[in-house]
């Protein structure tokens, strides 16, 4: 791959000044928002007075958790309980100023809450509204990522392949894919907008994002039980154990092309019998290197690709990168995205709940001082101090 050229400091970022109202909690929501903020949208996070499931995870840092910073960087932050006198009609007057609407409540909620797309777009047309869900506008049943790897085949296809119990997924995978396809379709929609002056409402399941970017899916919808072909496998190696990015037939086919090694298996052997001997061949193979440069550099003339078992923080420095938060000393990981003509950062640190109360009603309402403070008075703006346990 090319690398792109370095974009000049003071380049733009690549989008407008969407207004976003991230209404969403946990991951799948909060993660598309986050992306949309840092390629350049103006991101207002609606926090009611209940803890984010975020906020219960990692190193808490001004009062916020490692898993809450990385989801919510570079958003602004107003505090609203719904359950106050005019809450709703509040929600329902910054979504008339949004060009975007973030939630991922269960289905049938923000209807009964009177914040459902055909009342917003009553108000404006132009608003595009994404409401994720676990199951799809049908089920009003929980779902967190853990619940989707189980229903979408993940766990029992793992524990198939390794021969052990089903064991959940060491990262919420669920989310930040139906995260991604969510931030996909908001842009795809807007583009849209340009064209048609109008917005629309967005619906997507986590378990239909979960099957969607499912390189194996192919395998169930046409029956094939042909093992996972593209899973890596583990080796003993000089050095430490080695990752080869193939089943062992694979290895042992680009092996035996570049003439490194000779069939063992007799002629006639059934099938098992030269899997068995070849997977043993190519591990004695391995076992013959002292220096596993060289052994590596051999892989490489095969044009098989192989890892080092790093750990996760091995990562950065790699392509993958951490960046600092304005006016903090906390990092986040950084989005992946490198462009020629464009900048795309972490606009502003992690806020605390309320933290923009009135610098966003003042900029996205045209509220003064008095009117922002009636409403901390009636109870509908909350900040920081004003929490429920989750």
């Amino acid at each position: 791959m090319t690398r792109p050229a370095e974009h000049e400091p003071t380049a733009p970022a690549p989008l407008p000044a969407w207004r976003v109202l991230d209404m969403s909690q946990a991951i799948s929501g909060p993660y598309a928002a986050r992306i949309l903020a840092d390629l350049g949208a103006d991101v207002l996070r609606v926090e009611g007075p209940r803890t984010d499931v975020t906020e219960h995870f990692g190193a808490v840092r001004d009062g916020r958790s490692g898993m809450y910073a990385q989801m919510n960087a570079g958003k602004r932050s107003i505090g609203v309980d719904l359950a106050g006198p005019g809450a709703v009609d509040l929600i329902r007057r910054l979504a008339a100023t949004a060009d975007v609407l973030i939630e991922n409540f269960r289905p049938g909620v923000m209807d009964r809450l009177g914040l459902g797309y055909a009342s917003l777009s009553a108000d404006n047309p132009r608003l595009v509204m994404l409401s994720v869900s676990g199951f799809g506008p049908d089920s009003a049943r929980r779902a967190l990522a853990p619940v989707i790897h189980a229903e979408s085949g993940l766990l029992a296809r793992q524990a198939e392949l390794d021969g052990r119990a089903p064991t959940d997924l060491p990262l919420a995978l669920a989310d930040t894919v139906t995260g991604l396809h969510a931030a996909i379709a908001v842009l795809a929609a807007l583009h849209q907008r340009e064209a048609s002056g109008r917005g629309q409402h967005i619906g997507l399941s986590m378990l239909a994002s979960v099957a969607a970017s499912d390189d194996h899916a192919h395998a169930a919808i046409d029956g094939s039980t042909e093992p996972y072909s593209s899973r890596g496998t583990i080796w003993a190696a000089p050095g430490g154990p080695l990752l080869i990015a193939a089943p062992p037939k694979h290895a042992w086919a680009m092996l035996a092309r570049r003439g490194v090694l000779r069939d063992p298996a007799p002629a006639g052997s059934d099938l098992p019998t030269k899997a068995r001997l070849r997977q043993q061949a190519i591990q004695d193979w391995m076992n013959g290197f002292t220096d596993r440069a060289r052994l590596l550099a051999e892989l490489e003339q095969a044009g098989i690709a192989w890892a080092d078992l790093s750990d996760s923080g091995d990562k950065f420095g790699h392509g993958a990168h951490t960046t600092t938060l304005p006016g903090s000393d906390r990092r986040v990981v950084a989005m992946p995205y490198q462009f020629s003509a464009a900048s795309v950062t972490v606009q502003r640190g992690v806020a605390r709940r309320g933290e923009h109360n009135a610098d966003a009603l003042a900029d996205w309402l045209g509220l003064d001082a008095a009117a922002i403070a009636a409403l901390a008075v009636d109870g509908v703006l909350i900040s920081a101090d004003v929490t429920a346990a989750g």
